[in-house]
């Protein structure tokens, strides 16, 4: 079987796209991966979304952008697994073309937040949780994240700022992303002065939620265009895991199995370990989830990653860099798009083309997309020829 590479790339601005609906953000994206590749054209299109039935009040996404998106009479619909939507999406596409059915495939994560009023908009994304026995009893995920965070603190007997190396390696990462919503550099002093969320979980400790659409175009690498203008990048290995959906009835709450069984196995596919690879865009909707994802893949002991952090271990120049432009927590949560700006940026860096933000002589890259706490996980590996 030959290898399949990833050709295009495309993406919009994360932020609030207050002027701009969901078809127009989705198009751009596409058109802009499609261009990227020379105008290959897909024989399907997998689409990551959570939230467009309930707060654009549009489903079947398949036929909408096959339509606006000039893709006429290709296979199309939505995969939704909460927050991975957009990396279950990749998954497929790559299993899709691996099965032989296939030979072109395009991915668009694609998530309109801004449509509702902030609390109904909550309100929605409250039900990626378990409806009956958080989302109906009042807990959102702000206030699950910071309860998970209370327990890391207590069973580490660590201060409430422990977390805070990952928000400001995030902002420091996330400065030079156009694409990013956060351009601002942040201090241990300043994270220490923001008001509190859901203690002791801060304004810092949790990404924003925005509107967002990001693209991607796969196929195998025989049918590249002659003169393909990019590095080569291959997808060498593509898992996806579960866990509990709540969180109260795992065995052990603080362990990311399902993250760790995900990231174990895309990495045995790629015949390569973890800790190997040059770069690690992990999901860190909340900084508790990055630091509970990096310990259950066994790249930081338990109780020690946010020391990793501080010491600089996880920056660009580290030991093993991790949100290279800015993670969720700077370029913001765009949700179901999250998985594929992920690998967007994961190119970018295998390309070369991350400008202040290269990460130095990036020849691999490890992707991993949660939905909830690492309720689904969804992992890549890309490495570059």
């Amino acid at each position: 079987m030959s290898d399949i590479v990833i050709a295009g790339i495309g993406q919009i601005p994360v932020g609030e796209h207050y002027t701009i609906g969901l078809r127009e953000m989705g198009v751009r994206a596409l058109t802009a991966a499609l261009h990227d590749c020379d105008d290959l054209k897909p024989d399907a299109l997998y689409i990551g979304n959570l939230l467009s039935s309930m707060i654009s009040h549009q489903s079947n996404l398949g036929a909408l952008f096959t339509d606006y998106g000039r893709l006429d009479g290709v296979e199309a619909y939505t995969t939704e697994a909460a927050g991975a939507s957009g990396a279950a999406a990749l998954h497929q596409a790559y299993m899709a073309i691996r099965s032989g059915f296939v030979d072109t495939v395009a991915v668009l994560g694609v998530e309109k937040w801004s449509d509702l009023v902030r609390s109904e908009a909550e309100a929605a994304i409250m039900q990626e949780m378990d409806y009956d026995y958080e989302s109906i009893p009042g807990l959102t995920s702000t206030g699950q994240a910071g309860l998970i965070m209370q327990r890391y603190l207590y069973e580490h007997d660590l201060p409430s700022d422990a977390l805070n190396g990952f928000a400001i390696l995030a902002h420091t990462n996330g400065r030079n992303n156009p694409y990013g919503l956060f351009k601002n550099l942040i201090s241990s002093e300043s994270y220490a002065r923001t008001a509190m969320l859901s203690d002791p979980f801060n304004m810092y400790d949790g990404a924003t939620y925005a509107d967002g659409a990001a693209a991607l175009i796969l196929t195998r690498r025989e049918l590249l265009p002659e003169n393909f203008p990019h590095p080569i990048i291959s997808i060498t290995g593509s898992a996806a895991s579960s866990d509990s959906l709540s969180w109260h009835d795992r065995h052990e709450p603080m362990a990311f199995t399902a993250a760790a069984r995900a990231v174990s196995e895309a990495a045995r596919q790629a015949g390569t370990l973890p800790g190997q690879v040059s770069l690690f865009e992990l999901d860190d909707s909340f900084s508790i989830y990055a630091a509970l994802t990096l310990e259950a893949c066994g790249l930081a002991d338990r109780g020690k990653a946010w020391q990793m952090a501080r010491d600089g271990e996880f920056a660009i120049n580290g030991r093993l860099p991790i949100m290279t432009m800015g993670g969720c927590l700077a370029r913001g949560n765009p949700i179901g798009a999250k998985g594929v700006y992920q690998v967007v940026e994961a190119v970018t860096q295998l390309r070369g083309a991350a400008g202040a933000s290269q990460v130095p002589n990036a020849r691999t890259a490890l992707i991993l997309a949660l939905g909830g706490p690492a309720s689904s996980a969804i992992a890549h590996v890309l490495e570059r020829e």
